[in-house]
């Protein structure tokens, strides 16, 4: 018994109950400019008449008057914005509830019905708390205090046998906990069907989704490429630079300036794509690396020992600068991965790097001696798969793979429909 008693004080008075209390009353706050707006209308055009029943009968008309207006206001895309971050922090509703603007009619016309059901229930509960109690209070010292019947006529009635009445101020004093449950527990069940995702907020959340997933793959793939090349070429641009100091200090020179220059230009392309990552940065600000800084970054991979041979063929389209800017980001970072990995691979060997605009397409060749591989970490290989990606969103096609003793990467992308 005791159990059950406890259940039901918990059901009644718990935590969720007083959520769910104070929910509806901001129901009824909602409410009441609605229903002051259609009293003033009733009394304005004089629909209201002087009887005994007018202040009763005036509240109902003025609510039935005020429905409508409160269901073209919950139209309003950004009312879900609003009721969907109540219901959830206050409501506890029993399934998924959005906190986003509504998209198209059919969630509009759920968030106005959730809207008008917020506030009729919230305007019942909200009078019955502010009413009920107090008329409860009366009721229950009515025996004790007769007086009271002078001062609240609605408890005339009740002065006869106020004894018999007691019952009935407790039943009122006690009236708001169920009407509260009741009705907190309705809008809760009712929140997911009326505030939920609805097929156009489904799919608009996928596609979200879908652009986060590739926000996240580009940044990691520029990460990989840009941060993974320059480790490349630091470590090998600093071996080199030990071996050689006493005896070619002029190249350990130049090496020891690559790799201040890669490290610096590494360091701030890290820094910005934590800044997205942590949405500190606008993704405009990016330094955008393209085919224009080309030179610079043969001159690292040289500077790193290895000699590269550049066929450079972009008279077709005017040079770098006349490349889609998209086409010459990507193909630079394609370029940067294969160069990188070269280094990580193969060493200090020759490459051969043709860049060229052949038939409308961008055709990127590069090659070098297999050799002796190097030892490389577990795990590697996100490199290539990452710049076969970037060829495949632009339409294009990639291979890589050993031919004839060399290790060859070509890349074919087209122009058109870049900008």
């Amino acid at each position: 018994m005791d159990r059950v008693i406890g259940g039901l004080g918990g059901r009644l008075l718990g935590r969720r109950a007083r959520l769910r209390w104070v929910h509806l009353v901001l129901g009824g706050a909602l409410l009441t400019p609605f229903h002051l707006a259609a009293l003033t209308v009733l009394t304005a055009t004089g629909l209201l008449r002087d009887t005994p029943a007018e202040p009763l009968t005036s509240q109902f008309l003025a609510l039935a008057l005020a429905l409508p207006f409160v269901a073209v206001a919950g139209l309003v895309p950004f009312v879900r914005t609003l009721e969907g971050g109540a219901a959830r922090v206050l409501c506890a509703p029993d399934g998924e509830v959005l906190g986003v603007p509504a998209i198209g009619a059919s969630a509009r016309r759920r968030s106005s019905a959730w809207f008008t059901l917020h506030a009729l229930l919230g305007g019942v509960v909200a009078g019955t708390s502010l009413a009920a109690p107090p008329a409860g209070v009366v009721l229950l010292v009515l025996p004790s205090a007769p007086a009271l019947a002078e001062v609240f006529p609605w408890a005339e009635p009740a002065n006869a046998l106020p004894i018999a009445w007691m019952p009935v101020g407790l039943a009122l004093l006690l009236l708001p906990l169920p009407v509260s449950v009741a009705a907190g527990s309705w809008l809760a069940r009712l929140a997911p069907t009326l505030l939920g995702p609805t097929p156009a907020d489904r799919l608009a959340l996928a596609e979200q989704r879908a652009e986060r997933l590739a926000e996240r793959a580009r940044i990691a793939r520029d990460l990989h490429d840009s941060v993974g090349h320059a480790l490349s070429a630091v470590g090998i641009q600093a071996a080199a630079a030990g071996r050689l100091l006493d005896r070619d200090p002029v190249f350990a020179a130049r090496a020891l300036a690559a790799i201040e220059d890669t490290a610096r230009d590494a360091v701030a392309e890290l820094d910005h794509v934590l800044g997205l990552l942590r949405e500190e940065s606008d993704p405009g600000s990016a330094p955008v690396p393209s085919l224009t800084d080309l030179t610079d970054l043969i001159a690292r991979t040289r500077a790193a020992g290895a000699e590269v041979d550049l066929d450079l063929e972009l008279d077709p389209v005017g040079g770098p600068d006349g490349l889609p800017r998209l086409v010459s980001r990507e193909a630079y970072r394609i370029v940067q991965e294969g160069l990188a990995n070269v280094l990580r691979h193969a060493g200090e060997v020759p490459i051969r790097l043709r860049i060229a605009v052949v038939d409308g397409r961008l055709a990127i060749d590069l090659s070098n001696p297999t050799g002796a591989s190097r030892a490389t970490r577990p795990g590697g290989g996100r490199g290539l798969r990452g710049a076969a990606e970037r060829v495949t969103v632009l339409r294009g096609t990639f291979t890589a793979g050993p031919h004839d003793g060399r290790w060859q990467l070509a890349a074919r992308i087209p122009l058109e429909g870049h900008s």
